[in-house]
């Protein structure tokens, strides 16, 4: 039984609180006058002459405090308790891999975050760590990939290290190009140590195949037998932009290539699907759908706790209890004492 006052503990033993009921009626027995004496001593005022008396007889005040003990016993009997509850989850998670193109287009400038004109890389990895935010039971890793791929974060629950590790994803690590099948098997490799239930690859790139011995076909085939889902996404606008180069002037990029059967190829082999951004709300709507089909089952329990904290009452009675007995033998003891 919950306690109104006190909405974080309970009575295990409430019953015992019946007892206080007859505090009421023992005071009030106490207080009932006594029946006359059956026989009367004419000489009693020379016995009082005998002495005086030292104390006055402890009366109300003491049997009240007798009565004030009983209440934090019975209290005691009927067993407080604290009661701590929290819910606990339960959650295996699912393996996910961002297999990351790095190749020099990815520094088109093409996307906007406000009235900021930024490159595609900039603004894929502002999606994809709000991302990775939002899913803190996954074990999340990144595979990125030019000519050639390479493992910048390998998959893990410490997405604090992941967040503050996406600096190594950038261009000029490796040879420059497009090997979107190689990106694929690296990331397939990465999953395939993983003891988690669902695995999936996230596949980003802003171009078409042109590095590697691997077709990005064959490496979905290789990732579809492993039991890995894959996800495309096509991000950046066609035609001609200017690459900004770190260190030194803009070159041009050529006319923009896209491949986007290719990439729903490999979406269909992989059982998941293909999404082609633009702009920034469009990698963003792409993003929270991916979310919301890769959900994580969630188990929840809530668990409840006890503590007992009867002993609390239990001193605060013995404490009066023994106030009650030392007035009862100093201040409140009568005895006469001869002049």
């Amino acid at each position: 039984m919950r306690i109104p006052f006190m909405p974080e503990h309970q009575l295990a033993s409430p019953w015992w609180l019946l007892l206080l009921l007859a505090l009421p009626v023992l005071a009030w027995l106490r207080g009932r006058a006594g029946d006359a004496p059956a026989m009367s001593f004419p000489m009693t005022g020379l016995l009082a002459e005998l002495g005086h008396p030292t104390r006055s007889r402890p009366r109300g005040f003491a049997f009240n405090l007798l009565h004030l003990a009983m209440v934090p016993a019975i209290i005691a009997l009927a067993r407080p308790q604290k009661v701590i509850s929290y819910d606990e989850l339960k959650s295996e998670g699912i393996g996910i891999v961002v297999a990351f193109d790095v190749s020099l287009s990815m520094r088109i400038r093409d996307f906007y975050i406000g009235n900021r004109q930024v490159d595609r890389m900039t603004a894929a990895k502002r999606v994809l760590v709000d991302f990775i935010k939002g899913r803190p039971n996954d074990r999340i890793g990144i595979v990125a990939f030019g000519g050639a791929p390479y493992n910048p974060c390998p998959p893990t629950l410490d997405h604090d290290w992941l967040l503050n590790n996406m600096d190594r994803i950038q261009t000029g690590i490796m040879e420059d190009g497009t090997a979107i099948g190689s990106g694929i098997a690296a990331a397939a490799r990465r999953l395939d140590q993983l003891e988690v239930k669902s695995k999936v690859i996230l596949l980003m790139t802003d171009g078409a195949n042109n590095s590697g011995k691997l077709s990005p076909q064959d490496a979905a085939r290789l990732a579809a037998t492993l039991g890995i889902r894959i996800h495309a996404i096509s991000i950046g606008t066609p035609g001609m932009h200017p690459i900004y180069m770190p260190n030194g002037p803009p070159i041009n990029s050529g006319r923009q290539e896209f491949d986007p059967e290719t990439l729903q190829e490999v979406a269909n082999i992989g059982s998941g699907s293909f999404f082609r951004a633009e702009d920034l709300s469009t990698l963003e709507r792409i993003f929270k759908t991916v979310d919301e089909m890769e959900r994580t089952e969630i188990e929840r329990r809530k668990i409840v706790e006890t503590a007992d904290v009867y002993f609390w009452f239990l001193l605060t009675a013995a404490v009066l209890g023994g106030v009650y007995l030392i007035w009862k033998q100093s201040a409140g003891h009568t005895a006469p004492s001869i002049a």
